[in-house]
């Protein structure tokens, strides 16, 4: 019969004394759900993130295509006798530079693709880093974002008022890229405000799945 003599499984206790047998590729428990008004904001703002995010690529691919023909313009005039570089692509490319920086760095946060330096980050675990994250967002990440558009909004504001343009000759206007530097920054405060409100461990209701509201 397979049991020993004593009439007791191979165990020694009896039947009914034993362990229930352990499961096996039981599944995690799901993560909570948060809903309300946080995350339909974050949920907006990571959604404004995410298509800019897609956008910035081509901005990238134009800096690439310009910088090479500029390139070969300015070796192949030598060939030819005529100077076939000019200002007008050099600064498009600061121009385009610029707006990838700039434009990409909300993205970038969302997807926490910036290179970290703190040496203690990866030491505390994920409480501790969670922490670092939520205080570093709210006291220097969002205050330096405001103060960056604060002091470049006058001196933006002013070059709009005069249509500035490059001092170069061939050159683009100038009025129409500072612009870029409050918007960049305020594009990375408004994902930072999401990152700070994002709550630990647990996932962003898609659109559609939050229950109704009845008064």
């Amino acid at each position: 019969s397979g049991l020993p003599p004593s009439g007791l499984p191979p165990s020694g206790l009896p039947a009914g004394d034993l362990p229930p047998a352990p499961e096996v590729g039981r599944p995690d428990p799901p993560k909570p759900v948060a809903t309300g008004f946080a995350a339909r904001l974050i949920r907006t703002i990571d959604a404004g993130s995410d298509q800019i995010g897609r956008a910035v690529p081509w901005l990238l691919l134009s800096l690439v295509l310009i910088g090479a023909f500029n390139a070969l313009a300015r070796y192949g005039g030598k060939f030819i006798g005529t100077d076939l570089s000019s200002n007008l692509y050099i600064e498009l490319q600061w121009y385009l530079f610029s707006g990838v920086f700039l434009l990409g760095g909300s993205y970038t946060l969302r997807h926490r693709g910036h290179v970290r330096v703190d040496i203690l980050y990866d030491r505390l675990g994920p409480r501790g880093a969670a922490w670092i994250d939520r205080l570093g967002t709210w006291l220097l990440l969002i205050p330096f974002c405001a103060f960056m558009i604060w002091a470049s909004w006058s001196p933006v504001m002013h070059s709009i008022e005069l249509a500035e343009r490059s001092p170069d000759p061939g050159g683009l206007p100038r009025y129409l890229v500072k612009p870029l530097i409050p918007i960049g920054f305020a594009l990375l405060l408004l994902q930072g405000v999401a990152e700070g409100l994002r709550p630990r461990g647990a996932t962003i209701a898609p659109a559609g799945d939050e229950p109704e509201a009845h008064l």
